[in-house]
């Protein structure tokens, strides 16, 4: 078995923003309006690690300290206002805020571009698991592969979440369950300094 398939699904297993965002999602609207979410992570993650592979990561990263710095304050202002958001909300069932709804697809996907876990996993399995293919196979290999198996990572942390619903039935338990996934959120915007 090819060895990147093992790095890749440790790497988009463990918690991160995408696991956090989906898990509260799951929670509080279901596994069904959190579909769109699922799909987009799935195709937004996957173009990510194809764009790595074609070399996209580290034409960023020697573009020069000033880009860097800007994408970077750009990942930790939108992570920390996910965060913000996600503490703020109200429980599944109770009464929500105007806009207050599952990301769209388009949303998810978008996210993927800032999200620091993503590009980091997808640059050090660029980096450390090529098979010696030309930059299109490199690419297609790296897509499918971190599409493939967050597929099944998202539906894991979100039906995950769905079943945790059951025991969030009281304001109280839904206030404590967002605010450790808020803090968990914010945790995760330091990681774009890293």
């Amino acid at each position: 078995m090819d060895p990147l398939y093992a790095f890749v699904f440790v790497g988009l297993f463990s918690p991160g923003p995408n696991v956090i965002l989906l898990t509260a999602s799951g929670a509080r609207f279901g596994f069904g309006p959190t579909l769109p979410h699922i799909l987009g992570v799935v195709v937004g993650v996957g173009v990510t690690a194809g764009l790595t592979g074609l070399g996209v990561g580290a034409a960023l990263a020697a573009a020069g300290p000033g880009l860097e710095t800007a994408l970077k304050l750009a990942a930790c202002g939108w992570i920390l206002w996910m965060a913000w958001k996600l503490w703020q909300s109200s429980a599944a069932g109770g009464v929500r805020q105007e806009g207050d709804r599952p990301f769209t697809f388009v949303e998810a996907v978008l996210f993927q571009w800032v999200n620091p876990k993503v590009w980091a996993v997808a640059m050090a399995a660029a980096a450390g698991y090529g098979a010696g293919l030309g930059p299109m196979g490199e690419a297609q290999r790296l897509a499918t592969a971190f599409s493939g198996l967050n597929l099944f990572v998202c539906l894991f942390w979100t039906l995950a979440g769905a079943a945790l619903a059951y025991l969030l039935t009281t304001p109280r338990a839904w206030r404590i369950f967002a605010r450790i996934m808020a803090s968990g959120l914010a945790v995760s915007a330091v990681m774009v300094f890293l």
